[in-house]
């Protein structure tokens, strides 16, 4: 789509004066004109931000003309601007006059409401993360802050629900940042606002990014089921529909699919399966009733429940009632939860026309919907807004299950993510961006604030770590972190400078017996260790080395007539016995496919390597008979697309007699010694056979690929446990290939 014909859509979805649209076709061309050439990730203009922005305050959420004017002269006025927040967080005098002037002008020009909402976004785009602390709260009180104006909220939910859309052509590097940001800061934000479909909309985008194998299973999942549920819904609905219209309601029936990232809350939460999760859709009764007479739409929302009743039973433990006692939001429903004779739960939703669209898209765009131009209206529903945002926000650590308690959020200065356990400090940080890093690293700017290597850090950090080339590791070091990366590093390098401390000294005790022409024996070395009462021979160089020693002394104490005679010492060997792998079996019969497909052949999918256990679909190839793909495979979601009539169901024998399936893992962690070791313990310690291992070590790290030999999903879970709890393992997962 043209920058023109976005423009065009925009317009039509505006209701506004000729005086109104003057301004809003010189705001664009403005817009226009100060963004050039200017290009987004996509290699789209970016002037399609704005308009789509522009497009979603409007259309979406229902405001006025008048923030459409403001979203584009606040790009066309800050195109100029690099937003270096993170090393600059304030803006300098100068910027700020110059500011100040602009706002001025678009006062003569436009109105002082619309350099209101351009002023408050203005100060919004300064806001830094290491102020947000990627906490919703900290996000809401910094808005309130700096902008007085509630649609400026609004409007930053749009612009972040417009950058969600458009995340699969950024960085890599950035789609987790903003990812996080989104389910962290902006997802709350908009559930408080009762924005429901932008709150759901940006919680499934961000989940593709944040967990894209969960993604990709549970979307997957949804599609392979459609029909089904389909069919269930038309059989519920026959006699609902007949009882309401015996009642005489006239109604519409809509059904709502739990969005992805609902079901996967809830798979977290409550520890269950994708089939656990048993209101993954819903029913939805929108009743017709007179949008101005209250009474009459809370007697026709009953009136439905009463025709649900009859037919259902119903279970009022889980009967919530917010048409009688709306929530702060403004939303309003009754929710109830009822089960079929077949033993299957729905959740029914029942709202009057109103209600539904204030759930699906604020007050706002209900009142634009009716074509009602209030000015009074809209303004009790801002003030509202405003209310909201003054009263306490949801507490996110609780809303997110994926958000863990003992883990901290901390951004490089380029906005790098980096994901480190509660109470690591600067030092932690500075091992988990590079060994050598941490080894020559002297302290830091947090936030734009020197701080020692031991400072603690916070989620929202922005951390620029400092480095000298001189700076060595002490033993007070180990105190200072908690990761088991920068304490195995500091320990390797201390041992590393002790080992070449005792060779000093060593060299040099034997450099001063040649030139006394003395000479040591074991028994004269153990003695004089014991005589300056040492633990290990290794302590003795090492204090010469370090002339903790006086070598001289050494000399004396040498030729004095008596000398201790030292204790026997002995040592212990420890064998070591390894199980042997056992031997995979060959094929045989493990799955049970569609009824309407006996008999014929099937393999297992090289894209994904499904296991005993996996969740699994079949697909019918044209040569190859039946391959057999886990839901969460990469290629699932194009097959179900273009294939669906391709597709069977599968599932595995209670019992199999293959023993075998390859299983393909990854793990990353410290390179430490003996660590190949430890692996090939574990491995061992699960009667697991090991067909090949691929280790690449760099900068004190290295990156496994192990293929193994594993008879079910249980088995390698348990696998994936034992690597996982390795002292110096930071990360295990299962590959797909």
């Amino acid at each position: 789509m043209d920058i023109q014909e976005q423009y065009n859509n925009l317009v039509r979805s505006c209701r506004c004066t000729d005086r109104e649209m003057a301004l809003l076709n010189e705001a664009f061309e403005s817009a226009k004109q100060a963004l050039g050439d200017r290009l987004r990730e996509n290699g789209d203009p970016f002037l399609c931000h704005p308009l789509e922005v522009a497009r979603i305050v409007v259309q979406d959420i229902g405001l006025q003309v008048s923030t459409a004017i403001a979203v584009l002269l606040h790009e066309a006025r800050n195109s100029h601007i690099k937003h270096s927040a993170v090393l600059n967080p304030k803006l300098l005098d100068e910027e700020k006059r110059r500011q100040a002037k602009e706002i001025e002008n678009i006062a003569r020009r436009y109105g002082d409401d619309i350099a209101q909402m351009v002023s408050g976004m203005n100060k919004i785009s300064a806001i830094n993360l290491e102020e947000t602390k990627l906490e919703s709260d900290n996000l809401r009180k910094f808005i309130l802050l700096y902008s007085k104006d509630p649609r400026v909220t609004l409007i930053k939910l749009a612009d972040r629900l417009e950058v969600m859309r458009a995340l699969e052509y950024f960085p890599k590097s950035k789609q987790e940042k903003k990812a996080t940001e989104t389910l962290l800061l902006y997802a709350p934000l908009a559930h408080q606002l009762g924005l429901y479909n932008i709150k759901s909309e940006l919680e499934d985008l961000s989940l593709r990014y944040t967990e894209p194998e969960a993604y990709r299973f549970i979307s997957n999942k949804l599609k392979i089921s459609t029909g089904e549920r389909q069919q269930f819904m038309d059989d519920f609905l026959q006699p609902v529909e007949k009882e309401l219209k015996k009642r005489g309601l006239k109604y519409e029936i809509k059904s709502r699919m739990k969005s992805v990232y609902s079901i996967w809350r809830k798979m977290q939460v409550q520890k269950v399966d994708f089939e656990g999760v048993y209101d993954i859709f819903a029913i939805r009764i929108i009743i017709d009733a007179p949008a101005d007479d209250r009474t009459e739409e809370e007697r026709v929302c009953w009136e439905a429940y009463a025709s649900i009743d009859a037919l259902y039973d119903v279970d009022t433990n889980r009967l919530r009632d917010w048409v009688s006692h709306p929530k702060t939001s403004g939303y309003e429903a009754l929710h109830s939860t009822v089960t079929t004779p077949q033993g299957k739960t729905v959740e029914v939703q029942i709202r009057t026309a109103r209600m539904d669209m204030i759930a699906e898209r604020g007050a706002a765009a209900h009142w634009k919907y009716k074509g009602v131009k209030s000015e009074d209206n809209l303004q009790s529903w801002l003030d509202n807004v405003r209310t909201l945002l003054e009263s306490p926000n949801v507490e996110y650590k609780h809303y997110f299950p994926n958000f863990k308690s003992n883990e901290i959020f901390v951004f490089t200065p380029t906005g790098e993510l980096r994901r480190l356990p509660m109470g690591a400090s600067v030092l932690d940080f500075a091992f988990d961006i590079h060994s050598n890093i941490g080894l020559k690293c002297t302290g830091a700017l947090v936030n734009g604030k020197n701080v020692s290597i031991k400072e603690k850090l916070a989620t929202g950090d922005v951390v620029a770590i400092t480095t000298a080339k001189n700076q060595k590791p002490a033993a007070a070091w180990v105190d200072y972190v908690i990761t088991s990366k920068a304490r195995s590093k500091i320990k390797q390098k201390l041992r590393d400078a002790n080992i070449k401390m005792v060779t000093d000294g060593k060299e040099l005790l034997e450099r001063r017996l040649k030139n006394w022409k003395l000479e040591l024996s074991d028994d004269m070395l153990a003695a004089l260790v014991k005589h300056y009462k040492l633990k290990t021979i290794s302590d003795f160089y090492a204090a010469i080395a370090e002339q903790q020693i006086d070598i001289l002394d050494v000399r004396n104490t040498l030729t004095t007539e008596e000398q201790p005679t030292p204790s026997d010492a002995g040592s212990t060997i420890i064998a070591k016995s390894a199980k042997k792998p056992q031997k995979a079996n060959g094929d045989a019969d493990y799955l049970l496919i569609d009824e309407h497909l006996s008999g014929m052949g099937y393999k297992l999918a090289k894209c994904c390597n499904p296991i005993f256990g996996d969740d699994v679909f079949g697909f019918v190839t044209i040569n190859e008979g039946v391959k057999i793909h886990r839901y969460s495979c990469p290629n699932a979601a194009r097959l179900m697309d273009k294939y669906d009539y391709r597709i069977v169901k599968v599932k595995w024998r209670e019992t199999s007699n293959v023993t075998m399936f390859d299983a393909v893992i990854r793990i990353t962690g410290n390179d430490e010694s003996g660590m190949l070791n430890r692996i090939n313990e574990i491995i061992s310690s699960h009667s697991m056979n090991i067909r090949s291992i691929n280790i690449n070590n760099k900068d004190g790290e290295f990156d496994g690929r192990i293929q193994v030999l594993v008879q079910s999903t249980k088995q390698l879970d348990k696998l994936l446990y034992g690597l996982r709890e390795l002292k110096g393992v930071r990360k295990v997962t299962r590959m797909t290939v």
